[in-house]
């Protein structure tokens, strides 16, 4: 009995993943063993980086928040302590907007805490 390999699979499997690595350099995008390698690699990095992400997020708005408060001559920790005092919950994706875009809000944030 002849030896039963299913080729419309495996092709299938290689034309997906190939596919997903057009556009990457050199032989990562058309040669099976290196693509392969590049696009589980891929993978990787994209479940790491949908962590790391939140981080950067979060310090981003940390200093723009401590940026805005500056302004007003007070520092960032000095702030959050007032908030919490205060009972005003705004996230810091919040604070850090109105910091950006709407310093007149922002300011009437700081006013309001001290």
């Amino acid at each position: 009995m002849p030896r039963s390999v299913n080729a419309v699979a495996s092709r299938a499997r290689r034309k997906k993943v190939l596919k997903a690595t057009k556009g990457y350099f050199g032989r990562g995008k058309n040669v099976w063993i290196v693509a392969k390698n590049k696009y589980e690699k891929g993978l990787q990095y994209a479940y790491r980086d949908r962590k790391v992400k939140k981080r950067e997020f979060r310090k981003l708005w940390i200093q723009r928040i401590n940026a805005g408060a500056r302004q007003h001559g007070i520092s960032y920790s000095q702030l959050m302590g007032l908030l919490k005092k205060a009972e005003i919950e705004l996230n810091r994706k919040v604070l850090a907007d109105l910091a950006m875009n709407h310093p007149e809000a922002f300011q009437a944030v700081v006013e309001k805490v001290r």
